[in-house]
């Protein structure tokens, strides 16, 4: 049995801690946020994800897993936090670097070391190898080095740890086997083989690729917006075509991986990457857009108050890092606009959030931020009843629009203009 060290206990690194100790391993859980560590050696979990806190509780209790503050001696390293950008659009590598320092007094001869976090290509060369021989010990002769990203969904990040494909990269292709076995315990689906270099360029496409497609996709809404008719539509129909895959239009991209990942290509190569730096500036003006319309929607009210309906950047999970809703809320505070939210999901001191009738209670607009399941079962009436104006802002185009036009609201769609073409 492998004692693995696995450092940063988050999204991603709680979950891979857990997958790996019900799969036949001793696993040190590192995190350097005491709430944390206490909360997960007791079978508790801060996160929501479907079914992580059952196997946690599992997992803790067969003495397989164990929280600490503090790295210690292992079989395999896995370094799993944080990456995010700098004020000025840079890979923040603090969080890596740091980790990668805190087991170095812990490394001996055939120890595997694995980074999960999206890195910038050449960081495990460049970077980590680097800091890692600080030990005494030789990267591909002493040590092994690889590089391998999760690639699931939120919500459903057991199901895909398990299920999805997996590149592994060595800096040697030892390296690149040894990591293949570790994941080989869990993953179903096929593990490729390749260099480190290139696995971390291959996570990078991967969310710059729907990054690009999503800018598109806000682009024609907006164009859309302009010409009176409607995004959905043209989206719809348009992906008729059999190779021909529009995007959905929306607030913004927010989350951890889209919203900043390709910001890591534009800084290494800043005359070459046009196109994703044009990508990534046309989807954060989103919220600023969104902030617009509410403004413009609102133009002849006194005094108004909005309702926001979500927080989370995405349905069905608590996760706020980067999202759009998040940023909506705070131009419009700048504005002198009283706005309430709104998340089922979402769970922070950080944030004033109420219950969703207290949200509506006389709001002069509702905008639905976060297409949440929750949100797409309110029943108009009831809310019209307990709102000032009966006004809606769909940015996810999420409800019915039929329905709410009905219970007397005026209803705006992100992306369909004010006048839609229908045909007779």
């Amino acid at each position: 049995m492998n004692t693995i060290c696995v450092v940063g206990l988050g999204y991603i690194g709680l979950p891979t801690a857990t997958i790996l100790s019900v799969n036949d391993a001793k696993v040190i859980g590192v995190d350097l946020r005491r709430d944390i560590v206490e909360g997960i050696n007791r079978g508790e979990i801060a996160i929501e994800e479907p079914g992580l806190a059952a196997l946690l509780k599992t997992a803790v209790k067969s003495g397989n897993l164990r929280a600490s503050m503090t790295a210690a001696p292992a079989d395999v390293f896995i370094i799993a936090v944080p990456t995010p950008i700098t004020e000025t659009n840079g890979a923040d590598m603090r969080c890596v670097v740091e980790a990668a320092e805190s087991i170095v007094p812990y490394l001996r001869p055939g120890n595997l070391v694995i980074l999960e976090s999206t890195s910038p290509p050449g960081t495990c060369r460049d970077l980590l190898g680097p800091i890692l021989e600080q030990s005494g010990l030789k990267v591909g002769t002493d040590l092994f080095l690889a590089y391998c990203a999760e690639r699931v969904l939120p919500g459903r990040i057991l199901e895909e740890l398990v299920s999805n494909d997996r590149v592994v990269g060595g800096v040697t292709p030892e390296s690149a086997q040894k990591a293949r076995d570790i994941y080989a315990r869990f993953v179903q689906g096929e593990i490729v083989l390749t260099s480190a270099t290139t696995a971390e360029m291959i996570k990078i496409v991967e969310n710059t690729f729907r990054d690009v497609n999503i800018a598109l996709a806000n682009e024609i809404a907006l164009l859309c917006e302009r010409l009176g008719i409607d995004f959905w539509e043209v989206a719809r129909h348009a992906n008729r075509h059999p190779r021909v895959n529009v995007h959905q239009a929306g607030p913004g991209v927010g989350g951890h991986c889209i919203a900043v990942d390709p910001w890591f290509l534009v800084e290494a190569f800043p005359k070459t990457a046009g196109l994703v730096r044009r990508a990534r500036e046309r989807n954060d003006a989103m919220p600023a857009h969104v902030a617009d319309t509410i403004t413009a929607l609102l133009a002849d009210v006194e005094s108004p108050r909005v309702a926001v309906l979500g927080l989370a950047y995405k349905a069905g999970v608590d996760d706020i890092r980067e999202s759009p809703a998040v940023k909506v809320t705070s131009m419009l505070d700048k504005q002198g606009i009283t706005v309430r939210c709104c998340d089922p999901h979402v769970h922070t001191a950080s944030l004033p959030l109420c219950s969703v009738e207290t949200c509506l209670s006389g709001a002069d607009l509702a905008v639905l931020m976060t297409d949440h399941a929750e949100f797409k079962v309110l029943d108009p009436e009831t809310a019209g009843a307990a709102m000032r104006h009966r006004r809606l802002y769909d940015t996810r185009n999420a409800l019915d629009r039929d329905a709410w036009t009905r219970a007397g609201f005026e209803v705006t769609v992100l992306g369909a203009g004010p006048a839609p073409e229908r045909l007779p």
